[in-house]
């Protein structure tokens, strides 16, 4: 075969592949979906790594049609549901198992334990940071550059899809509030530490902004001084938050307001928004009852008090009426929580759930 002949098929191969995308995109709101964070979004990267911070075992998984796959669940997580409201038929596989054709449809990079700073979560082993993350979707973005054929056409693709990255979760409860392990509980002050994760954070955001990336959603830090995990910690009834955890978390949630403010700002073509988690997950634990929520301070599963002191066991048998839990384990809210929370960061409920829109609307951009 000549070059020129040659060239003419590699333009019918690419001409078949935006067709095709173009016909996905008619069916969903945007024509991909790329997702980063930890835990909470984690569907599989950590399984094949040395680490206790995995769930491919029961009874996580119980409710998932798949069974136990990596999610930190009893079923669908946040971004789950999200990817289904946005109108995906399947759910974004981990980055593990995607190949460069699933990619141009998205990957979640998310991995479990992980924070914005390096050894954040390194008591649990392995775990894939937030510069391992970014460096994996550069990695990725070099495979669309070459299904597509071209950095334009992977360029102009990468800026119709959602980003959403929820980071900084490990950063204070296997780190800045554990001080058998790490240092930063002492060197820094909860002001410090927040412009300090913020720092780092806005970094890594760069990178992905130079990497395509333009339709992004900063999710925010949960209230996780309501958690299990700290009420049994820290909690002298077992059942009032943790007010010293949720407000050094909220100086960080603060701060992620003006990060999508400077990004829409200073970066051409940028359109970040942030989601307000805590206030989210607050709001329906103030009305936990309303929402057919019978338990808000334990677990589903797990051990000790508050079933918090460890997460769900190998072959656990998990409570039986799991939709009326907010929370799964010692950290994870359960399927019908996280519903409730997606349902949220998709369409705002109130003025106060996003900045300065909602995932629908970024989507419709």
């Amino acid at each position: 075969m000549g070059l020129a002949a040659r060239r003419r098929c590699t333009m019918e191969v690419v001409a078949l592949v935006l067709l095709r995308l173009a016909l996905m995109a008619a069916a969903q709101q945007v024509p991909c979906y790329f997702i980063f964070g930890d835990s909470l979004v984690d569907n599989g990267n950590n399984n094949n790594l040395a680490s206790l911070a995995r769930a491919d075992y029961r009874p996580y998984g119980i409710d998932f049609p798949q069974g136990p796959t990596g999610r930190f669940c009893n079923g669908l997580t946040t971004v789950d549901v999200i990817a289904q409201l946005l109108g995906f038929n399947d759910l974004i596989p981990p980055y593990i198992s995607s190949n460069p054709q699933s990619l141009l449809s998205g990957a979640n990079f998310a991995s479990a334990a992980a924070g914005i700073r390096e050894e954040t979560g390194r008591q649990l082993g392995g775990r894939i940071t937030m510069s391992g993350q970014i460096q994996n979707y550069r990695s990725a973005v070099s495979a669309i550059v070459n299904v597509l054929g071209d950095e334009d056409s992977a360029a102009n693709h990468l800026s119709q899809c959602i980003f959403t990255i929820g980071m900084g979760g490990n950063d204070y409860l296997n780190n800045y509030f554990m001080p058998q392990f790490y240092s930063t509980g002492s060197q820094y002050t909860p002001e410090d530490y927040a412009d300090n994760l913020i720092e780092s954070y806005t970094q890594h955001l760069t990178t992905l902004y130079n990497y395509g990336a333009r339709k992004v959603a900063l999710i925010g830090v949960g209230p996780v001084g309501c958690s299990p995990s700290e009420l049994s910690r820290y909690s002298a009834d077992g059942v009032t938050c943790v007010e010293r955890i949720n407000s050094a978390v909220q100086l960080f949630n603060n701060r992620l307001i003006s990060v999508v403010d400077h990004f829409n700002t200073n970066f051409a073509g940028a359109h970040f928004i942030y989601v307000n988690a805590f206030g989210i997950f607050a709001d329906i634990l103030r009305s936990a009852p309303q929402h057919g929520f019978t338990v808000s301070n334990t677990g589903c599963c797990g051990v000790g008090r508050n079933r918090g002191q460890i997460t769900c066991l190998p072959f656990q048998m998990p409570c039986p009426n799991r939709n009326e839990f907010l929370y799964w384990d010692a950290f994870h809210p359960s399927e019908a929580a996280n519903i409730l929370i997606a349902r949220r960061a998709y369409s705002a409920q109130a003025p106060s759930d996003s900045h300065p829109m909602d995932i629908r609307h970024l989507a419709a951009l």
